[in-house]
């Protein structure tokens, strides 16, 4: 970002005094007394900040929405309902609602990056968290391929994503009940699988720790398992996983 403005005064396209309006809310802003909003999170990073919708009131969401897109970043709101989105829509007509997974996006920076993940589910009660792993990948500027319902209940349905599978630079599996899709797919691949855990199952599997114990149990290598239900912090670990890479090639 601030090499983005230093470029921009150089060329006569921002005056100083608009960079240091800019500037000013460096590193962090404080936005009503209830948040800090951390503008330096990209620079150290590479991924803007996310709002984690969970817990917070419409009103909360939505001053930070503001300040977020007011500054040009692009927009994560996961775990939220559809009452936020339509509270905040109004703040830009390209805000985006994503039913599945729950989250809510402005993609207000154009970057792609090389590189595919593929992400998994064991069934179709996976999917939810599988689309938040999907939208925050995609929000990281990253192809993503997907196949759904392919657990080991049915191992073949899993076998017929052979040419997926081994496009894929990485791999984000998302399971509940016990949760040894990740386990199988490790077993196979070259390349990091990501375990998501979900709570999907019946008593026994209570809420998805079952699965979470499955698969840091993995028996095949190559496994990272991330907490229960945590289709972003999967996206975002893959999306790093293949970002790195890319810069080792480059280099």
């Amino acid at each position: 970002m601030i090499r983005e403005l230093l470029t921009n005064v150089a060329r006569g396209a921002l005056s100083a005094e608009e960079a240091y309006d800019k500037l000013k809310h460096l590193p962090f802003e404080e936005i009503g007394g209830f948040a800090r909003f951390d503008s330096h999170r990209r620079l150290r990073t590479g991924f803007f900040e996310v709002i984690f919708g969970q817990g917070k009131s419409i009103e909360v969401i939505r001053e930070i929405a503001k300040s977020i897109i007011a500054k040009g970043e692009d927009l994560l709101i996961t775990k939220t309902t559809e009452e936020v989105y339509l509270a905040i829509k109004a703040i830009n007509e390209r805000i985006k609602w994503h039913l599945e997974a729950k989250a809510i996006t402005l993609k207000q920076r154009k970057e792609e990056l090389d590189g595919n993940v593929l992400i998994l589910t064991g069934g179709t009660g996976d999917i939810p968290i599988a689309e938040e792993a999907r939208v925050t990948l995609k929000m990281m500027g990253i192809e993503v391929n997907n196949a759904y319902d392919v657990g080991v209940a049915g191992i073949h349905r899993l076998f017929d994503q052979k040419e997926n599978i081994e496009r894929a630079d990485c791999i984000v599996v998302v399971a509940g009940m016990d949760g040894a899709l990740a386990s199988v797919v490790a077993g196979l691949v070259a390349v990091p699988v990501v375990a998501v855990p979900s709570g999907i199952g019946y008593g026994a599997s209570f809420g998805g720790l079952a699965a979470l114990l499955s698969m840091l149990n993995a028996c095949a290598p190559g496994v990272a398992c991330v907490n229960i239900d945590n289709g972003f912090g999967a996206g975002y670990l893959a999306g790093l996983i293949v970002r790195k890479k890319q810069l080792a090639v480059s280099s």
